[in-house]
């Protein structure tokens, strides 16, 4: 270290959008990146093949990062004599924090808590699910070291330390990064009301007096909505716990009805808990089932749509018919994610977070309509895995930073810093600690 080495932090997405924040820590010739998102913004209307890097970078959903992108994908070599040392990080399976990863360049390393590291290739098996790679196949994904828990992790003059945390994507984690003379902490998304809220406050407590917390502030969003609190739809969930509680209620509640349901695919931990506290048998479309026993190594009941392709690694023995779930009104919970239209008259739908996610995305107004023309009851089982403004000051309370930078939300000027100062810096800008 000397004296004119210093430690600068560079914002180049992910500050007034809800994703895709990408922010790099650099300290001599040393530099590390976290998050690779994209920002959602479904009302563009582009589709995987639309996703060119340059529209990426028009649109604004990445940020336009020097010396970490493949130079194959942006035309610029990176600068080796300038940097000596790179890393990455991803926080979490979230595609609005991981899905420009396999821009990364193939020579720098990108490091992921173990669960995000063995479900991502499993989620992007098709190709379906992150950009793709430049002069690799359709559903290749780019290595991904499982980093062990708060085992630091040397990048030339900086450590970095994944520790594990809580948000509705299974294995999320926050970051610590330490150069020689600053400590600078990233939540990633993060939130109290979760499965693990004592891992949260453990991450929270090695980040105690942190010279930079950078935390997103989702929670922080809706100003306009803090009194809507009996919405159309409004569910009363406060915790995950609640949220089981309330799938298994409606089960008992209902013992001669067709019950099925749908959650997001790295909501993994949820679907666990379902399957394990469900009354009744549930019973995964194939494509999820056979994403959890190549990740995971687990085994469950599914089924497959018609003409639909077998998985050759499901084992044939707990396959349900898809005729007998239609026609079942008692024994099954069963995943529809197709075919809505053949759901029994009179049935039940839960739908807990999964696609379409809510009433930005044009597509969930006729998704949500569509049940009611059929008969069938749509009801939104919701917990966000975002910490709300509450539990968003216990945590900048935890940490007591000397300076506060929220990100990941579209109001980050209502986000105070009762113990030092607070930046709300632009799109590219840099600043030094």
């Amino acid at each position: 270290m000397t004296l004119r080495d210093k430690t600068t932090v560079t914002f180049y997405n992910g500050l007034t959008t809800i994703g895709g924040p990408m922010i790099e820590v650099a300290y001599n010739d040393s530099h590390v990146l976290f998050d690779l998102g994209e920002v959602y913004r479904p009302e563009l209307g582009l589709s995987m093949d639309d996703e060119d890097y340059q529209t990426l970078i028009k649109y604004q959903l990445i940020g336009e990062v020097p010396d970490f992108y493949d130079e194959k994908i942006t035309g610029k070599a990176i600068d080796t004599k300038r940097w000596k040392h790179s890393a990455a990080y991803i926080s979490h399976l979230h595609l609005d924090h991981s899905k420009a990863l396999n821009l990364l360049s193939p020579t720098i390393p990108l490091y992921a808590g173990p669960i995000t590291a063995h479900l991502l290739p499993a989620l992007n098996e098709k190709g379906d699910f992150l950009l793709p790679a430049a002069g690799h196949e359709k559903g290749y994904t780019r290595p991904i070291i499982a980093a062990e828990y708060k085992k630091p992790i040397k990048v030339g003059e900086i450590t970095m330390e994944i520790w594990p945390s809580d948000h509705d994507a299974y294995g999320a984690t926050g970051l610590i990064v330490k150069t020689p003379d600053k400590k600078i902490s990233f939540t990633g998304d993060i939130r109290l009301h979760g499965y693990h809220p004592d891992w949260v406050h453990e991450f929270l407590a090695a980040s105690k007096g942190a010279d930079l917390f950078i935390t997103e502030a989702t929670g922080s969003s809706w100003p306009e909505r803090k009194n809507e609190k009996q919405s159309e739809e409004f569910t009363g969930i406060n915790n995950e716990d609640e949220l089981t509680q309330e799938v298994v209620r409606l089960q008992k509640a209902n013992p001669k009805r067709q019950i099925t349901f749908n959650t997001y695919p790295t909501n993994v931990e949820r679907l666990l808990r379902i399957i394990s506290d469900s009354p009744r048998k549930v019973v995964l479309h194939a494509k999820r089932a056979h994403l959890l026993h190549k990740s995971l190594g687990k085994e469950f009941p599914y089924y497959y749509l018609p003409e639909e392709p077998k998985f050759a690694d499901l084992n044939p023995e707990p396959e349900v018919s898809y005729q007998d779930l239609l026609n079942d009104d008692h024994e099954f919970l069963w995943q529809a994610v197709a075919y809505f239209d053949q759901l029994m008259e009179g049935g039940l739908y839960i739908h807990s977070n999964a696609e379409p996610l809510g009433d930005f995305d044009p597509a969930y107004k006729p998704f949500v309509e569509n049940f009611a023309k059929h008969n069938v009851e749509y009801k939104a089982l919701r917990c966000s895995g975002h910490a709300d403004e509450g539990e968003l000051q216990e945590i900048i309370s935890e940490v007591q930073p000397a300076i506060l930078v929220p990100v990941h939300t579209l109001h980050p000027e209502l986000v105070e810093n009762p113990y030092g100062k607070r930046i709300l810096p632009k799109r590219g800008q840099s600043i030094t600690l």
